[in-house]
């Protein structure tokens, strides 16, 4: 694949998706400012879904080359418009660009404030809707007091491993636990700053409307509420989650999230503003009316999801425990046949994936994060050709 060939697609992808009990397992530890989130409620009406095309009930992945090797614990992922990769190390604290065709390393430097334990560290990053004229980074990490989220100006002119200005720290005061930090954040098609936070091990967190923990958030890029919120002066976008690691928007702007059960469902759901997903009282599907049941479900040694993207009519989630990736055909915000799995133990735990544009994903691996059998090459990033 020619870089220069595929600059325009990545560019869209890097704005629209930069992208168990106590363990992200799920199982025991070991716009312009003025657009109304309408737009990605995670709602199809009747006659939208019928008259939306059904991708195939059976789709493919066929794994085209290994972009990268050698990484430690890799995390967040974002494409750079000229077709290089941004990755972070939650262990390090670094964020490192990736050469797209030679898969060369460059460290930009290392993020002052992050506390790396457990499950927390320098999680999800993401590029500004305007990085080509801001050089905006966007970080969610854990300090030694909570979890944040930062931008930094990247400038590439300076010395390898001093890119990285001072972080501009936009929110702070999200739950820290040893488990259950969240940390996926991504910049929707309005321009607007989501990200999924967990309860830091607090169940009681994820019904207070007034608490960050174990809700999905909307921002304005400078970390303020932004307009059209449901809950007024609040950055809550939807609340009731355990602990959110996958944000995506599919093809007409809806948003869906991936999040870790406990012992019995993780879970896929689609957003709409303002509902309860009902944790800790329910996990997975249930009959109670007020919570907003999932896409679909899984058992934790299936799925423990992180990741997710939104590629030809379906969403691919990254499996950690269950070392797979799931395929989910959509029709709307239903899924349209049943989930298939992929690449199953093939590279151990998968822990981002991310547009590439057209049929193409980028699929970060995570062997190194304290739960996984690293070979020689983890982790590691690899290109995807998926139907």
């Amino acid at each position: 694949m020619q870089r220069r060939a595929v600059t325009a697609v990545l560019a869209a992808a890097a704005l629209l998706l930069t992208a168990g009990c106590s363990s992200d397992d799920g199982g025991s530890p070991g716009g312009d400012g003025s657009a109304t989130p309408s737009r990605t409620t995670g709602q199809a009406s009747p006659s939208e879904r019928a008259s939306e095309e059904t991708p195939p009930a059976k789709g493919s992945v066929k794994v085209l080359r290994t972009v990268a090797s050698g990484l430690n614990t890799p995390w967040g992922l974002a494409p750079l418009p000229d077709g290089d990769l941004l990755v972070s190390s939650r262990d390090e604290a670094t964020i490192t660009r990736v050469d797209g065709e030679t898969g060369k390393k460059t460290e930009l430097g290392e993020v002052p404030g992050v506390s790396p334990s457990g499950e927390g560290g320098l999680l999800g990053i993401a590029l500004s809707p305007d990085f080509a004229s801001d050089r905006m980074i966007y970080a969610y990490f854990t300090s030694a007091s909570d979890n944040r989220v930062v931008r930094m100006i990247y400038d590439e002119k300076k010395p390898s491993g001093e890119q990285l200005g001072a972080p501009d720290t936009i929110l702070r005061g999200i739950p820290k636990g040893v488990v259950h930090n969240g940390g996926r954040i991504a910049f929707g098609p309005d321009k607007m700053l989501y990200a999924g936070t967990g309860e830091s091990g607090d169940t009681s967190l994820s019904q207070d409307r007034d608490s960050l923990g174990g809700k999905i958030l909307r921002l304005t890029p400078e970390g303020e509420p932004a307009p059209g919120n449901p809950f007024p002066d609040s950055p809550v976008y939807s609340y009731g989650h355990r602990n959110v690691q996958g944000l995506a928007w599919d093809g007409k702007q809806r948003l869906f999230a991936a999040e870790f059960g406990q012992n019995t469902w993780d879970e896929l759901n689609a957003i709409k503003p303002g509902d309860n997903y009902g944790w800790p009282e329910a996990e997975g599907r249930s009959d109670d009316g007020g919570f907003h049941n999932p896409v679909d479900q899984w058992t934790t040694d299936e799925a423990s999801p992180s990741g997710i993207a939104y590629a030809e009519g379906s969403i691919w989630m990254a499996g950690l425990r269950g070392e797979r990736l799931w395929r989910i055909p959509l029709k709307g915000t239903e899924a349209s046949a049943d989930p298939q799995a992929f690449l199953e133990e093939e590279y151990g735990r998968l822990r981002t994936v991310v547009a590439a544009g057209e049929n193409k994903l980028w699929l970060v691996t995570s062997n190194t994060d304290g739960r996984g059998n690293p070979g020689n090459d983890d982790d590691r990033i690899l290109e995807l050709e998926v139907s």
